[in-house]
C-alpha cells in the first residue's frame, strides 16, 4: 500500500519560505477547509496569483512546488499576468515537472525521490510509466530545457532566478 502523499503541514514555513523567497514569490498559508486562490484543479492543490503562492496545510508537497515551478519556468509577460492559469506549452511544462524534483531535494524531510512517489500516487502520468523513470530518461530533455534558461546548473541545482 503506497504512503499518504506529504502535504504543506508535514512542513515547517520556515523550510518552504527558504524555497519560496529566492524567488521573489511569496508563500500565502489559507485556513484549513478555505478557497485556494488561484487554483487551477481546486483544493487542496496549490494557486497561483502573480507573486502568490496559496497552500493550505492539506496541499500536497508535490504541489505545492509545482506551482512554483510555473512561477520560474514562465515568461516575465506571463508572470506579470499571472492568474490561475500558467500556461506554457509542453515543453514548459515538463520543464515545471522537473524543477520540482530539483526544487524538493532542497526541502528537507522531501526529497527528488519521495516527491516522485507522491506525483505517481496523485495520478501524474508519464509515457515512460513511474515519475522517476521518466525524470532518469525523457525527462533529460526538460532538464535541457532550465539548463538552456538558466534555471538550474549542470549538478542539478537551482539557481534560483527566474526565466
Amino acid at each position: 500500500m503506497p504512503l499518504p502523499v506529504l502535504r504543506r503541514a508535514d512542513f515547517s514555513a520556515a523550510a518552504l519560505t527558504a524555497i519560496v523567497a529566492p524567488y521573489g514569490a511569496r508563500l500565502v498559508e489559507v485556513s484549513p477547509g478555505a478557497r485556494l486562490p488561484g487554483s487551477y484543479w481546486g483544493a487542496p492543490e496549490a494557486g497561483l496569483a502573480a507573486n502568490r503562492l496559496y497552500v493550505r496545510g492539506d496541499t500536497p508537497m508535490h504541489s505545492l512546488l509545482h506551482e512554483l515551478g510555473h512561477y520560474v519556468c514562465m515568461t516575465p509577460t506571463r508572470r506579470a499576468r499571472l492568474w490561475l492559469d500558467a500556461g506554457g506549452d509542453d515543453d514548459e511544462e515538463c520543464a515545471v515537472c522537473y524543477l520540482q524534483l530539483v526544487l524538493a531535494d532542497h526541502v528537507p524531510g522531501f526529497g527528488g525521490a519521495r516527491c516522485c512517489d507522491d506525483m505517481d500516487a496523485w495520478g501524474y502520468s508519464f509515457r515512460e510509466g513511474s515519475a522517476l523513470t521518466w525524470r532518469d530518461g525523457d525527462g533529460a530533455d526538460a532538464r535541457r530545457w532550465l539548463l538552456e534558461r538558466g534555471l538550474i546548473d549542470a549538478t542539478n541545482r537551482p539557481t534560483w532566478r527566474l526565466r
